[in-house]
């Protein structure tokens, strides 16, 4: 190993540890919160948990970002996920997708691709049967931008 491999290493994993700790302490914007909220519903309280969120925290073209969102949820006629949203902080539409979800999904997990117009943060917040909102805050970082009005 010469010293420019280990330079690139040692700088590669400074700026995994810092893009980790910036998504663990990740403050949800105004404009996601609002949002968030308004998908929940009146008086239903949003919970930070329970909802993985899975997408690339570098993205270097924003024309096509796979995104997918689990929920951990049995998925029993008892217990299941009725929806799933996702909301982006600085696309001209800020609603992303809408998923409804049943018992009969068996799993709590959607996934597709998205356009993202810069760099910012997304939401997904998913719908309990009891009424109960869960959600999960990621920011990503856009090298080449979409979704650009001239």
């Amino acid at each position: 190993m010469n010293r420019r491999t280990l330079l690139r290493a040692g700088a590669a994993g400074t700026l995994l540890i810092a893009m980790r700790s910036l998504a663990a302490n990740v403050v949800v914007s105004p404009i996601l919160g609002e949002l968030a909220r308004a998908y929940a519903g009146p008086g239903a309280a949003l919970r930070e948990g329970r909802v993985k969120f899975d997408i690339t925290p570098l993205v270097e073209n924003g024309n096509s970002v796979p995104v997918e969102v689990t929920v951990d949820s049995p998925m029993t006629t008892a217990q299941h996920v009725t929806g799933i949203a996702i909301f982006n902080e600085k696309n001209p539409q800020n609603d992303v997708a809408v998923f409804e979800l049943t018992p009969l999904c068996g799993r709590a997990r959607v996934a597709t691709r998205i356009r993202l117009a810069t760099s910012q943060q997304l939401i997904a917040v998913a719908k309990m049967n009891d009424g109960s909102c869960w959600t999960h805050t990621v920011e990503v970082i856009v090298t080449t931008a979409s979704c650009v009005e001239e």
